[in-house]
């Protein structure tokens, strides 16, 4: 999630839609198989796979995907460069090749990232597949008319702030070689040690240049994964797929049933109803985007057969106040600290739903040491706040009799800035002697006003999700001053524009090293929330029903995704 130009301005629509399709593992298939495969745990080829999901898997093109980590549905059918790990918990937050013989060989400053394709790869026709393939499908995801993928590659690389494709530009990205039919190479404008997690992006797929129909590419793309594109029904909203002969060379995905049957378009709690029943075809069948609700998840737990078909975990997300320190009286440092020691995370949790589905935070990091997780907590106020510090910092402020401010929040029924969260914080703040008067947006109205520079009020629920396992696409977005952007979306909420924290910035894109890079990322996160420019609130927690003849569920920490490349079915 790097800007400054075009990055921030998308990731927004990328971070909400990851939230929906989030949740990492706390159950692995050692502990899932025999309850989902009628005790037998070894899992089998063949059957039909259902997905239920509430969102049409659209715009089914490589180019136009904004999908992390190869995404779900997408990786079954797009292979990149690199993806993600398919295994449980922290050890699939790594990145590990996939079309590719290894995960990227740098340069010594990191601004050269060199490729070999393993041997004997192949599209679902039979065809060979090229390193020109994979140039040419990078290159078509620059068109105006296929734009929606992740944009960090017209930042990152040398000349592309300007190209438009090669529909308009024949002469194609110079910043791209391919000297082989096994080679590709990637000259970058700055050093970036987190090329290999830029590789898993769908944007780096293979596309033959002689198959690429533009827009209507997306009606049947041509395989390089392990399942081929026979149905897709009103842009999405049924797409079917069925097993790709050639697919060969891929460590990551076991491809265990035959065919894969995506159902969208469904209402929530019809998919959890469903899933619960586990009737004829929804025996085998799961959801990628549908969690359970406070309501359903206290029915669910009270079921021990159904409680066993959950899966929980967490993805990279952070909710948190958001301030604005050129708006009074949030330019006085002890006002927001007041705040922050104000504020009742026991509440908000319960606004959000319970403990089962969301944790305090006092990080702006998620906790995960992949993002490089730090624990701090420079404001401490225990679980219910503290008044009294808070009143305290008041009056050092110049208000011993308190102030009054407003909090902008969406009035959508998306718990994470909800009227309920909004009204939970209200009356904590009540307690310190802070009366919040709340304002309530329509979602477009909230997005365009908190977005906005102009417009940005001067407190008000925000809400992050990684593209990534890292703290980079954490951090940089919404505290790096030069991503501030005046005339477009913009995420750096506290106007921060810190030479020091820019240049750490910097210094820690430059390491290849992801450990040494984690482990900088979570001191400048500490340096950072010192500052009290947000008051992170939790970090979700998600739950997610499957059916009774799904088995090898496999969860992991970088998307949060039931990955369904994993799965069996009875």
């Amino acid at each position: 999630m790097r800007q400054p130009s075009l990055i921030a301005r998308r990731v927004a629509a990328a971070s909400v839609g990851l939230v929906v399709a989030a949740g990492a593992a706390a159950c692995g298939p050692k502990d899932n198989d025999a309850k989902g495969a009628g005790g037998d745990s070894t899992p089998h080829k063949g059957g039909t796979l259902t997905v239920l999901n509430s969102q049409p898997q659209s715009d089914f093109d490589p180019a136009r995907l904004y999908t992390s980590g190869g995404g779900n549905v997408p990786s079954l059918v797009f292979r990149t460069l690199t993806t993600r790990n398919r295994e449980n918990g922290a050890a699939g937050a790594k990145v590990v090749p996939d079309l590719a013989t290894d995960t990227g060989r740098p340069s010594k400053d990191a601004t050269v990232w060199t490729y070999t394709l393993k041997k004997g790869l192949k599209y679902e026709d039979g065809t060979p597949i090229t390193s020109a393939d994979i140039k040419y499908g990078i290159e078509r995801s620059f068109a105006p008319e296929l734009s929606g993928g992740a944009p960090y590659l017209r930042d990152w690389l040398t000349g592309a702030a300007k190209y438009q494709g090669p529909y308009k530009d024949k002469k194609g990205l110079a910043a791209i070689e391919t000297p082989d039919a096994r080679t590709i190479v990637f000259h970058l404008n700055k050093p970036e040690g987190e090329f290999p997690y830029l590789a898993t992006q769908t944007q780096f797929a293979p596309v033959p240049k002689a198959k690429d129909k533009g827009t209507k590419y997306e009606e049947h793309p041509v395989s390089s994964g392990p399942y081929r594109v026979v149905r897709n029904d009103n842009d999405g909203e049924r797409v079917l797929l069925k097993r790709n002969p050639h697919w060969s060379g891929d460590d990551e995905r076991k491809a265990y049933p035959d065919t894969i049957d995506v159902r969208s378009g469904l209402d929530s709690s019809v998919i959890n109803q469903r899933l619960a029943s586990s009737q004829g075809a929804d025996a085998a069948a799961v959801t990628t985007d549908t969690n359970l609700g406070p309501a359903e998840l206290a029915r669910v737990s009270g079921d021990k057969k159904l409680a066993d078909r959950v899966g929980t975990g967490h993805f990279g997300y952070t909710n948190y106040i958001a301030f604005n320190p050129k708006v009074k009286p949030f330019d006085n440092p002890k006002v927001r600290e007041a705040i922050a020691y104000a504020v009742d995370r026991s509440s908000v949790i319960n606004a959000a739903g319970g403990s089962a589905l969301a944790e305090p935070a006092t990080t702006f990091l998620p906790d995960q040491k992949s993002f490089g997780y730090t624990p701090y907590d420079p404001f401490p106020a225990g679980k219910s706040g503290d008044p009294a510090k808070a009143k305290e910092l008041l009056k050092q402020a110049g208000y011993q009799k308190g102030l009054t401010v407003t909090l902008t929040h969406s009035n959508s029924k998306d718990f994470e800035t909800s009227p309920e969260i909004a009204t939970a914080l209200q009356d904590a703040l009540k307690k310190a002697g802070i009366t919040v008067k709340l304002q309530g947006l329509e979602d477009n109205d909230y997005r365009d006003k908190i977005h906005g520079v102009k417009t940005e009020p001067g407190f008000f629920l925000a809400h992050w999700g990684a593209d990534w396992p890292s703290g980079g696409p954490f951090l940089a977005p919404i505290f790096d001053g030069r991503q501030i952007v005046k005339d477009g979306a913009n995420f750096n909420s506290g106007l921060l524009n810190d030479k020091s924290v820019n240049d750490e910035i910097d210094a820690i894109n430059k390491l290849t090293d992801l450990k040494a890079a984690a482990a900088r990322w979570g001191a400048l996160d500490k340096k950072i929330g010192e500052q009290a420019l947000t008051v992170p609130l939790f970090h979700p927690v998600y739950k997610r029903l499957y059916g009774s003849d799904v088995k090898n569920i496999v969860i992991s920490d970088w998307t949060g995704v039931l990955d369904i490349s994993q799965v069996a079915v009875k």
